[in-house]
């Protein structure tokens, strides 16, 4: 017999099955000697009050035993002699794309600016020495895309989208474990994505599909009012139906479709800074104690959300046990962002804060915009997003070090004497942040802080330095989808797909982006 319970335990009884087993035994009235097989589907921290609970459903076993498998995998054939797509890019959403496409017997080309994702680790550890990025081998570009190296959540509330499962158990196909399925807030870790990435290019690989990195896609080629394939920068031509999904920092391929006359359009997105407190001091925070996470608690995490003057000020990715990190695809640029280990263990915590900006905003924000030059709408707030990462990087000057400043300095207007320790690596240089951040933003930052310290008292504090910016949190730019399609709008085997096109936000969210649009291109062919 199987069954499924809910429960809601204290943290070390949670974490000791022994002892789970004796609250289930208590709680649902069943012999303990007749459970067999106890497993967690769900598990969630409940933190509202000062006695922390867990939340938990679990399946029971009894008087018999579970299957071998928790899910059943996903089977690849060869697709070696089938028919091509082009799949850009080899981010979440890329990578997801082309695994379905072998699903649905079509050949996939991968197609990759970037490097493998053992050679970013590489470029990325000389980065950090030389205080240089690799322009086409970072924390953006490669395999992997800008989650490769970030803290590997998966968490979306996207729920309506797709199989947010189907995607975890894909996950953990290629080497995620297991407890992503159970998690209420799923993560992989910095230090666990890359190995999972490396197995869903061998699959592709051993499948037949092709992988192509190094490869820079500088067009489009057209057929009539038809997308044929690409033309990359070294000459080479993929021809095929093509899924474009280039992540949200290629500009260039923005203002390449701009200049082929591919029709874009501006969307909201966020700016602010990368906060980061001690871990210590969240713990305390979160789970009302002196003595923290204790021993039995994960490294804790919060989520904040107002409105200030009319637009969302809100925390982003969040990344308990975290690092900051350098985040631009080119020198020049102040841009960062946070990752975590899958053990969370840094003695940091950190997150995006970011403001909402509207597309009709633009004007609060000329102070950004290169003086007396024409520009096309929809550019605009791209221009402004890049603006910004340039008057940061003028506050440092410094390679990769970023401008910071006190929490609370910022919010009182004065200048930080020093900033507390912290994990950004490449260094970081006292800046007053007022001089870089257009007043709807810093405005917007100092209140929400005070609105935050209220419902959290302590949250407001120097020992927290905010870093700027923040910049990436999604794209300003959208590639218009035809009405209850995937398929770009006026123009026929263009799948325009993940954060880069503007309909996804985050590892999960494009992955499920990547498969619909696998699917619409399959259905393409078919006709």
């Amino acid at each position: 017999m199987i069954k499924e319970y809910q429960l809601r335990v204290l943290p070390r009884e949670a974490s000791n099955e022994a002892e789970l087993r004796q609250s289930l035994s208590r709680e649902a009235g069943i012999d303990l000697s007749r459970i067999t097989t106890l497993q967690v589907l769900k598990r969630s921290v409940d933190a509202r009050q000062r006695q922390i609970f867990i939340q938990m459903k679990v399946r029971v076993f009894i008087d018999e035993q579970p299957a071998a498998e928790s899910f059943e995998k996903i089977s690849y054939e060869d697709v070696s002699k089938a028919n091509s797509a082009v799949v850009v890019g080899a981010g979440p959403a890329g990578l997801f794309a082309a695994l379905r496409l072998i699903e649905l017997g079509i050949k996939p080309l991968l197609i990759e600016r970037g490097q493998a994702v053992e050679q970013r680790k590489r470029d990325l550890a000389r980065c950090f020495r030389d205080q240089r990025i690799e322009p086409e081998s970072n924390y953006c570009f490669g395999e992997g895309g800008a989650g490769a190296f970030s803290d590997g959540k998966l968490y979306t509330r996207s729920k309506k989208r797709g199989d947010i499962d189907r995607i975890l158990r894909l996950f953990c196909q290629f080497g995620a474990s297991d407890v992503v399925l159970k998690e209420a807030h799923p993560h992989i870790g910095s230090d666990k994505l890359p190995g999972i990435i490396s197995s869903m290019r061998k699959q592709i690989l051993q499948s037949g599909g092709e992988v192509f990195f190094g490869h820079k896609m500088e067009a489009l080629l057209f057929q009539n009012n038809k997308v044929c394939g690409i033309r990359c920068d070294n000459g080479r031509e993929f021809h095929g139906p093509v899924v474009l999904a280039t992540g949200h920092s290629a500009r260039d391929v923005y203002r390449m479709l701009h200049n082929q006359g591919i029709q874009l359009a501006s969307k909201g997105f966020a700016m602010g800074v990368r906060l980061e407190h001690p871990q210590a001091l969240i713990d305390e925070l979160m789970y009302h104690s002196p003595q923290g996470r204790g021993d039995y608690l994960p490294a804790a995490e919060y989520s904040f959300v107002t409105q200030v003057a009319g637009r969302g000020v809100y925390s982003f990715c969040m990344c308990p046990g975290g690092f900051v990190v350098p985040a631009a695809e080119q020198q020049g640029l102040s841009v960062v962002n946070g990752m975590s280990p899958a053990a969370r263990n840094s003695p940091w915590a950190n997150s995006g804060m970011v403001v909402e900006i509207r597309p009709e905003d633009w004007t609060e924000y000329k102070e950004l915009l290169p003086k007396a030059s024409k520009m096309h709408e929809e550019m605009v707030l791209l221009t402004i997003q890049e603006a910004l990462e340039k008057r940061c990087y003028d506050l440092s000057g410094q390679g990769l070090k970023a401008p910071a400043q006190r929490m609370d300095d910022f919010v009182r207007g004065r200048a930080s004497a020093n900033l507390p320790a912290g994990s950004y690596l490449p260094g970081l240089v006292a800046a007053n942040l007022h001089q870089a951040l257009p007043r709807t933003i810093s405005s917007r930052l100092q209140e929400a802080f005070i609105q935050f310290d209220k419902k959290t008292k302590g949250f407001l504090t120097n020992e927290a330095q905010l870093i700027a910016c923040e910049s990436r949190s999604s794209s300003p730019l959208r590639m218009p989808r035809e009405a209850g399609g995937l398929n770009y709008v006026g123009l026929e085997a263009l799948y325009p797909c993940g954060e880069g096109a503007g309909y996804s936000g985050g590892i999960v969210s494009s992955a499920i982006d990547g498969e619909r649009c696998a699917e619409a291109l399959s259905a393409y062919l078919m006709k």
